[in-house]
């Protein structure tokens, strides 16, 4: 039998653009049906594209609480996805369904 190797998916390395990382975010909040936890993962892993070294200067939060409150973990507190969103230039707006 034939082994197929595989090698791990960072979706960090495939967000270039404000477009994509823009996409992905809505996809994500499409798909979390209502998982706080999946956001803060989504925001890591776009923090992660960004450079987490400047949004933790751009979000005036530390380094290491950044990996903790967007690990997916925990559920960060909405000051923290606030801060983030603004650092890495997004808005959060609410449109009706």
């Amino acid at each position: 039998m034939k082994k197929t190797l595989t090698t791990l998916y960072d979706v960090a390395e495939h967000l270039r653009t404000p477009e994509e990382i823009a996409a992905y975010l809505e996809a994500c909040f499409e798909e979390a049906d209502g998982d706080a936890c999946f956001i803060a993962k989504a925001l890591g892993d776009i923090a992660r594209a960004r450079g987490m070294t400047q949004i933790a200067k751009d979000s005036g939060l530390s380094r290491e609480s950044l990996y903790k409150a967007l690990s997916g973990e925990r559920t960060p507190s909405f000051e923290t996805v606030l801060r983030v969103l603004s650092a890495l230039g997004l808005k959060l707006r609410a449109i009706p369904i």
